[in-house]
């Protein structure tokens, strides 16, 4: 018999169920299990998390827009610079702003809000939520759109009319009063985040300019929409002059991506180690087929086998409990994807979330990544036992046993 045909007949043979020893088929068959579920649990934890990631990302992006660019100072930025960025990327889509901070009054109720001054035409190009908003609305100088939040805390129905108060201040007898302007309220938009539903308001840029006694040509800043922001901010940057900067929306929200990636970090490493846990199943399995086997080894070695082919035989002993296990993981893993993906089993509250459906994405790096994380484990585990079976003393063995 040649070497392989040896493996191959130890591997299967040790494969089968043992009466005399089932503890040993029970352990290998927990191994299977453990490595199964534990790569089913990773495949689709992964895959909700970066579906949440990828849904706030979008959500956050849209509201703070891919690139924003601000004054360095006070002063602004002028409508040449706007121009003169048109002219140099005609691929950006640009929409000029000013905003600032106003409180909402109707009758008793006050609330805060954040007031931005847009031309709709851009801002519309630039952000689908405001240009769902306005669709098909003529809009006028004084009139605005709310988030959902500020529409149903008010009560608001279309044409109805709120008075805003500005932290501008004009004269007002012997002292300073705040202005004060009443605002028509012409629809709602709905961007699934409650921060911005319950605090963003949008009129016109002219309304802004009297309101704030800006000049025309005045803004406070930019919203700039394009593919691969990432990449094209540092052209931006190299064009803009030097009172101007450029900001993407992944450094305004920093903080809050990088503990998403660190949680995402920590439960890949948390849910691999019940990988690792299971695969100590299959040494004390292989270990125990070994303790087992002692005096079939030693007779083995006796006869000419070499412990090479011995250590093979275990350890791909090993190699096929766990590769099975992982085989069959991938497919749980795969399978509940599709039945969460397609079936409402996990719903969603969508006034938290946003939405009602539970988010999945699974990324080829991340799969890629527990796969092989989990073969190398499979492998380190097969390795230690099929390295024992070779260090049986021949003769002592077959002397005692």
């Amino acid at each position: 018999m040649n070497s392989g045909k040896l493996v191959f007949y130890l591997v299967k043979k040790y494969l089968r169920f043992d009466k005399s020893q089932p503890f040993i088929t029970i352990s290998a068959i927990l191994a299977f299990l453990g490595v199964s579920v534990g790569l089913m649990v990773l495949i689709i934890a992964m895959a909700i998390m970066n579906g949440t990631s990828k849904e706030f990302q979008e959500k956050i992006s849209t509201m703070s827009y891919p690139i924003t660019i601000l004054p360095r100072q006070s002063k602004g930025v002028d409508r040449y610079a706007l121009y003169a960025l048109q002219k140099k990327f005609p691929e950006l889509v640009l929409s000029p702003y000013l905003n600032t901070q106003a409180i909402i009054k109707e009758g008793e109720r006050m609330e805060g809000a954040v007031v931005f001054g847009v031309d709709f035409e851009a801002e519309a190009k630039i952000n689908h939520i405001v240009a769902e908003a306005v669709k098909e609305k003529d809009l006028s100088t004084f009139d605005m759109i709310t988030g959902e939040g500020i529409a149903d805390t008010f009560m608001m129905e279309p044409g109805k009319k709120v008075t805003l108060i500005f932290t501008q201040t004009q004269p007002g007898g012997f002292s300073l009063m705040p202005v004060m302007k009443r605002f028509r309220y012409k629809g709602s938009f709905k961007s699934g985040m409650q921060a911005y539903d319950n605090a963003y308001v949008y009129t016109t840029l002219k309304a802004m300019s009297k309101i704030m006694k800006v000049s025309n040509d005045k803004y406070d800043g930019i919203h700039v929409s394009c593919d691969k922001p990432m990449e094209k901010i540092k052209e931006i940057k190299a064009f803009l002059p030097p009172y101007l900067v450029a900001i993407g929306w992944w450094q305004q929200n920093g903080n809050l991506f990088s503990a998403m990636a660190m949680e995402k970090k920590a439960l890949f490493i948390v849910l691999m180690l019940i990988i690792l846990v299971a695969s100590l199943n299959i040494i004390s399995s292989l270990l125990m087929t070994v303790m087992n086997r002692r005096r079939e080894i030693a007779l083995l070695l006796s006869l000419g086998a070499s412990k090479n082919e011995i250590k093979k035989a275990f350890f791909w002993l090993g190699t096929v409990i766990g590769g099975t296990g992982i085989l069959f993981g991938t497919f749980l893993g795969l399978a509940g994807l599709y039945i969460l993906g397609h079936f409402d089993i996990v719903t969603l509250p969508a006034d938290v979330y946003g939405t009602s459906k539970l988010p999945l994405d699974l990324s080829p790096v991340d799969f890629a990544s527990i796969i092989i994380g989990a073969i190398l484990i499979v492998l380190l585990s097969a390795f230690y036992p099929s390295k024992k079976a070779t260090e049986i003393d021949v003769l002592s063995t077959l002397r005692n046993e």
